[in-house]
């Protein structure tokens, strides 16, 4: 059985429909329609050496508790980028080594000693607090004058909604039709220098539910 009692250092984010955008997600979700009780660790650096030369390359990562409190199991299908101030669009996982996520479990064995890395092909999360699931989610090292980063995780959701492209046009002359999915939204900014950036130079700022 899972421990019922989690990190002093989590940050839980509940389900409120929270976001400045337009559309926005639904205030009161539609019976079919769930939304994950998420848990977010701090962004932190991990330096890990690779290849022939021991070249220490830097990496990103933060660790979500995912809870599913609906009364059925659910699909997940995540997706998690990183966007910097500076417009650099970072997906999970590219360019990033098998091994790390192991090197994170070590880390925070104590805290998350079923620690996963997040998965690409989707997976189901039961119901209950029991059967939460933790996840490390990894990004390479980005712009090194970036003072500011964004993190977008969807798949924490079923909401979506389809709108017209203000500007894109299909093959009818008609706007293009543009799928968004409710997303977690989580803002950090950042000091100093990229490869001297320690804990204390990284500080959370806000977090909200967006369609994106």
């Amino acid at each position: 059985m899972r421990r019922s009692v989690y990190g002093m250092s989590v940050v839980w984010l509940c389900a409120a429909a929270v976001g400045y955008a337009a559309p926005q997600p639904a205030i009161v979700q539609a019976p079919s329609q769930w939304t994950a009780k998420v848990g977010v660790e701090p962004l932190r650096p991990i330096t890990l050496r690779v290849g022939e030369q021991d070249h220490a390359r830097r990496f990103w990562y933060t660790i979500l508790r995912v809870e599913n409190s609906m009364a059925r199991d659910v699909d997940f299908y995540p997706q998690a980028d990183l966007m910097t101030d500076t417009f650099e669009l970072v997906p999970t996982g590219r360019a990033v080594p098998s091994d790390l996520c192991q090197i994170i479990k070590a880390r925070h064995t104590g805290t998350y000693p079923l620690l996963e890395d997040l998965p690409f092909l989707g997976t189901k999360i039961l119901q209950g607090r029991d059967h939460a699931r933790d996840f490390a989610v990894i990004w390479p090292d980005f712009d090194p004058k970036a003072k500011a980063v964004t993190l977008f995780i969807s798949g924490l959701s079923n909401e979506t909604v389809v709108i017209d492209h203000p500007t894109a046009r299909d093959q009818t002359g008609k706007p293009a039709k543009v799928f968004l999915r409710k997303t977690l939204q989580l803002d950090f900014a950042l000091q100093g220098e990229s490869d001297l950036r320690g804990d204390e130079d990284i500080r959370f700022i806000t977090s909200r539910w967006v369609m994106r």
